[in-house]
C-alpha cells in the first residue's frame, strides 16, 4: 500500500523541495502538487488523499481556512515561513508544523509521526481485539424528518453537487448532503468507485476494469479509483 500525498503551496521551490523529499520514500505517492487551495479542490474531489502538505500563507485562500472547510480531512502537515502560525495549525489537529526552509531530517520526523498515527488502533479496538460494532442503517434528513435507510436496501449513491441521490431497491431519495460526508456514515460494504458514485458491493451483478453493473445500471469506475478497487468476485 502506498500513502497518497498532495502538496499545496504557492511557492514553486517549496513545492519542488517536498516533491523531491517524497521521491525518497517508497511508501508514499505524490498524487498532485498544486499552487493554490482552489486548484487542489478538484484533486481532493477525485482522489482520497492520506497526507496533505499545506502551506498556510497563500493568496486568495489561506491554508488554514481551506482546511477548516474540507468535509473529508486527511492527515495534514502545515508548512509556512512564519513561526506565528504554529498555534493556528495545531488548533486544527495538524499532525505537524514545518517551518521553512524545511530540511529533510525535520521532514522525515514528520513522516514518522504520520506512520505512527497510522499504526494506532481504531477507537473501537480493545486489548481483546473486539471488532467495532457493525452498523446496518443510517438516518437521513428529508422534509424535516429523520428517515432510517437500511444499508441492505441501498443499491448505490449518486452525487448531485451539494445533494446526493440514494438509489434504493424500489425508490430514490434526494438528500441535501455531500457524497464525501455521507461516505463517512456508511459501512465497509460500500465503496467509492468514482467522484460521483458509491456502490453497495453486495448489489454488484457484473463488472469490468472500467465499470460496474447493478442490474441494468452501469456505473463508471473513475481513473483515480481503479488502483484501489477490491476483487469484487470475492463478495459476489
Amino acid at each position: 500500500m502506498k500513502y497518497k500525498c498532495l502538496v499545496i503551496d504557492d511557492e514553486p521551490l517549496a513545492r519542488e523541495l517536498i516533491e523531491t523529499y517524497l521521491q525518497n520514500l517508497p511508501d508514499f505517492e505524490l498524487i498532485a502538487s498544486c499552487s493554490s487551495a482552489i486548484e487542489a479542490s478538484s484533486v481532493l474531489n477525485e482522489t482520497k488523499i492520506d497526507l496533505l502538505f499545506l502551506d498556510i500563507e497563500m493568496p486568495v485562500l489561506k491554508g488554514t481556512d481551506f482546511f477548516k472547510n474540507l468535509v473529508y480531512k486527511p492527515q495534514v502537515i502545515f508548512t509556512t515561513a512564519y513561526r506565528d502560525y504554529a498555534v493556528d495549525g495545531f488548533e486544527l489537529n495538524a499532525l505537524d508544523y514545518l517551518l521553512k526552509p524545511i530540511f529533510f531530517e525535520r521532514f522525515f520526523l514528520a513522516i514518522q509521526k504520520f506512520l505512527e498515527q497510522e499504526k494506532k488502533p481504531d477507537a473501537y479496538s480493545t486489548s481483546e481485539n473486539t471488532a467495532p460494532p457493525k452498523k446496518d442503517s443510517v438516518f437521513v434528513n428529508k422534509a424535516k424528518k429523520q428517515i432510517k435507510i437500511p444499508f441492505e436496501d441501498v443499491l448505490y449513491i449518486e452525487s448531485l453537487k451539494d445533494y446526493i441521490k440514494i438509489h434504493l431497491e424500489n425508490k430514490t431519495l434526494v438528500i441535501k448532503e455531500s457524497i464525501s460526508s455521507f461516505e463517512k456514515r456508511i459501512d465497509c460494504r460500500f465503496i467509492r468507485v468514482h467522484r460521483s458514485y458509491i456502490v453497495n458491493q453486495e448489489k454488484i451483478t457484473a463488472y469490468t476494469k472500467n465499470d460496474i453493473e447493478i442490474g441494468e445500471i452501469e456505473i463508471p469506475i473513475g481513473n483515480s479509483y481503479k488502483d484501489n478497487m477490491p476483487d469484487f468476485s470475492e463478495g459476489l
